[in-house]
């Protein structure tokens, strides 16, 4: 019987990590640490999955930051979702994870600063066509 051993490798900016192997058969698929298989094609230790994952999440924070310009309205009528609900999900990750944290301290995660802060300096009032773009999407 046949059997093929499959490097994953995963560059980042400082080079190449091994990522782990896995050795593929006809029947079976045996793994030497904890994986997770994404499409039956790729398979990625969970411990390196959670902190790419992370990595994306910070990535997605600071995006957000660099494009203070961008308003929480803006993104719930384009992707029905805002800095808000990071923090929301944010709650929930962190209760699944049995860790407790406030709405308040998860928004100033997202945010970067307290929330009145960010909001007095970054946020003018909702325009007519944001607030009437926003109640159609609702609807």
């Amino acid at each position: 019987r046949r059997e093929n051993t499959i490097l994953c490798i995963f560059k980042y900016k400082a080079g190449v990590q091994n990522l782990g192997f896995f050795r593929l058969t006809k029947t079976r698929l045996s793994l030497k640490k904890s994986y997770k298989i994404y499409y039956g094609e790729f398979i990625m230790a969970n411990d390196t999955q959670t902190s790419i994952e992370a990595a994306v999440f910070r990535r997605l924070l600071a995006h957000l930051d660099d494009h203070k310009d961008v308003q929480n309205i803006d993104l719930m009528n384009l992707a029905n979702f805002c800095r808000n609900c990071l923090s929301k999900w944010y709650v929930v990750a962190a209760e699944s994870n049995h860790t407790s944290i406030e709405y308040e301290q998860a928004r100033e995660i997202v945010y970067g600063m307290p929330y009145s802060e960010w909001k007095e300096k970054h946020q003018p009032p909702a325009t007519e066509q944001q607030l009437q773009a926003f109640s159609e999407r609702q609807s």
